[in-house]
């Protein structure tokens, strides 16, 4: 009932509200990331949403477009700025992506969206993630966020599937918050945000289906 019926309105109206609220710290953000990082203030990327359809999310920038002798781009950990890093550990450059929620693509809780060059590596229990829409944040990010394995994030985004209700979801952006205050788990514990997935270590379908049965927590 909820997951059908209530979660998607509610969705809304607190990514409107948060709009209307937070409008002059967003302009502000955005003046800054034009002065210090150049003209494009917004970072645009395909990801995949439900069922896989590709939608495009909005950030905040956090990098520059540093490049090398060749002409690729620099790796992350050369890109991303002090002011980036501030913005990331805050979790202000998320802010834009409640123009996502308006639109349907993204919802407040739920599986983050991930790079559509994964999909490709999914096995089937991990493919799970994209039968609800992806989430501003989600029950991996209040678990530990990029301190988590890929392993560890991808058991946590089944469980939430198979336990979504009005309780688990407040609880997730109560304890978001929470870890925003506290700049918790923003980086992993070798790269300045997450290491790529390559699907070399799958969640196996046993430790899955133990999680399934298992009661939320």
């Amino acid at each position: 009932m909820y997951a059908r019926y209530v979660k998607y309105p509610q969705d809304v109206m607190l990514a409107l509200l948060a709009l209307i609220v937070l409008s002059p710290l967003l302009l502000g953000i955005a003046l800054l990331v034009r002065i210090k990082l150049g003209p494009s203030i917004l970072f645009r990327q395909a990801r995949p949403g439900k069922d896989g359809i590709i939608f495009y999310l909005y950030k905040f920038r956090t990098m520059t477009d540093a490049r090398d002798a060749s002409g690729a781009l620099l790796p992350d950990e050369q890109r991303l700025t002090r002011f980036g890093k501030t913005l990331r550990s805050l979790s202000l450059d998320e802010l834009p992506s409640l123009l996502n929620i308006l639109k349907g693509d993204l919802a407040i809780v739920g599986p983050r969206p991930l790079l559509v060059d994964y999909l490709p590596f999914y096995n089937e229990v991990q493919k799970r993630r994209h039968e609800v829409r992806p989430g501003l944040t989600g029950l991996a990010q209040v678990s530990g966020r990029n301190r988590l394995s890929w392993n560890e994030r991808f058991e946590l985004d089944v469980r939430y599937v198979d336990h979504i209700s009005w309780r688990n979801d407040w609880r997730i952006i109560w304890l978001t918050i929470g870890k925003v205050l506290r700049r918790d788990g923003i980086t992993s514990a070798t790269a300045a945000t997450m290491e790529p997935f390559t699907g070399e270590r799958p969640v196996s379908k046993k430790t899955a289906q133990k999680k399934k049965t298992a009661s939320f927590q």
